[in-house]
């Protein structure tokens, strides 16, 4: 089964609380998982590994603070990253212009860098009804074949 290094960007905790949900469900999977709450890109494995980042969107469309060093290095990285394969979930709130945007952006970027996403990046609106936790659950289990 796949290594999985899972990556939350989080100002509040709803972030981290799917990222949670996600890792409980790719573990009954059996899938090796690591959880990042305080990322740091130099301590993440990138070769032949598969990473899931969980992010909300804070401000006008900037990354949670936990995540913006992690981000800047990934910008600034000379490494060979296409081995990488990567999968993410943004949290926001349709309201706004910026919904969801520090997760559209980090895939648009991780793609720049030569990294392949194996599930399109997913969106949970937390204006809607849901329990974001069992949906991100759901979403996984549903896409399993392509993790």
């Amino acid at each position: 089964m796949a290594s999985i290094q899972i990556i939350v960007g989080s100002m509040l905790g709803g972030s981290e609380y799917v990222a949670e949900a996600c890792e409980e469900a790719l573990t009954s999977l059996n899938h090796h998982t690591e959880l990042h709450l305080s990322p740091e890109f130099a301590q993440i494995p990138t070769n032949n590994q598969t990473w899931l980042i969980c992010t909300s969107t804070h401000g006008a469309g900037e990354f949670p603070d936990n995540i913006q060093a992690f981000v800047n290095n990934l910008i600034h990285s000379t490494e060979d990253l296409s081995s990488l394969r990567f999968f993410i979930i943004g949290l926001g709130d349709t309201s706004y212009d910026t919904f969801c945007l520090a997760a559209k952006n980090i895939n648009k970027l991780l793609k720049s860098k030569g990294s392949i996403e194996i599930i399109p990046l997913k969106t949970f609106d937390m204006l809607e009804d849901i329990d974001p936790e069992e949906e991100a659950k759901l979403w996984i289990i549903n896409n399993k074949d392509l993790i």
